[in-house]
């Protein structure tokens, strides 16, 4: 295990409240009478990209109006508000990481670990949440980058694992990938990188068939993964676990993939801190 690749959206932070909220704010200042409540809202982020999302929903209930000429040009004009609306909202409220994501990057980082990020968000979306947590300068703690600008095809599309990976210049086997959806998950698989997920509040419905390990979190000493094994508290995942894991993902590929450890399994499997 040579480097961690991280999704964004859900996986290192539950933005997608966040991401709701700024769609709702842009169609109210756009005049819509468009409103996505959180049911909504889940069924459509099975359709990757906001752009995609907005282009979706809009055939959906104006079909005729969404397939004229200028609709692509709508829906740019929409998202740009929509990608202002959010990038205020991390500005004035930010988003928290998820537990263990910067404890994991810290350790990732302190034992010469690469760290990347293949996600399908924007540029702005992806510098103001992390912006947030790591200051101005926090892509000096990422060896490579994928997002909407670098790769276009959404997810379930492997394309921005591959570009990532082609910037590490290493080997799918080598890495071991992070997501909260089954459409990341997906297309991590389809780049022959292995995956923990830690689903998200949108996602936690989705089918994981095929991940490493699913988890609730990556943990913290103050905020340990349950349910608890032998009444331990302190439970987390460090890079000695996920290397165990990494480790019987590429020795045994095939029984890998054919199911993933759950919340249970893996703290009777896996010596946890």
């Amino acid at each position: 295990m040579q480097a961690l690749i991280f999704d964004v959206d859900g996986t290192l932070a539950d933005t997608e409240t966040a991401h709701l909220q700024a769609f709702n704010a842009a169609f109210a200042e756009a005049g819509l009478d468009w409103f996505w409540d959180e049911a909504l809202y889940s069924g459509l982020l099975k359709v990757a990209g906001g752009k995609e999302r907005l282009l979706h929903y809009w055939r959906t209930v104006e079909c005729e109006e969404a397939a004229g000429p200028r609709a692509r040009e709508a829906v740019d004009a929409l998202h740009a508000l929509k990608t202002r609306h959010y990038i205020e909202r991390m500005r004035e409220r930010g988003v928290p990481l998820r537990p263990g994501i910067a404890r994991l990057i810290d350790e990732a980082n302190e034992a010469g670990l690469r760290v990347a990020i293949a996600t399908t968000t924007t540029p702005a979306n992806l510098d103001a949440l992390l912006r947030a947590h790591f200051g101005a300068t926090w892509r000096h703690r990422f060896a490579a980058i994928g997002d909407a600008a670098t790769t276009p095809t959404k997810k379930p599309a492997p394309d921005v694992y591959r570009h990532v990976l082609d910037q590490l210049g290493l080997q799918p086997a080598a890495c071991l990938a992070f997501e909260d959806s089954r459409n990341g998950l997906l297309a991590a698989r389809a780049a022959r990188v292995p995956v923990v997920v830690t689903p998200s509040t949108f996602t936690a419905h989705e089918d994981f068939d095929g991940a490493l390990a699913v988890l609730p979190h990556l943990g913290d000493p103050h905020a340990p993964i349950v349910p608890m094994v032998h009444g331990e508290w302190h439970r987390w995942v460090d890079l000695a676990t996920l290397r165990r894991w990494h480790e019987e993902a590429t020795r045994r590929p095939d029984s890998a993939a054919r199911g993933a450890l759950n919340a249970d399994q893996a703290n009777a499997s896996a010596s946890w801190r």
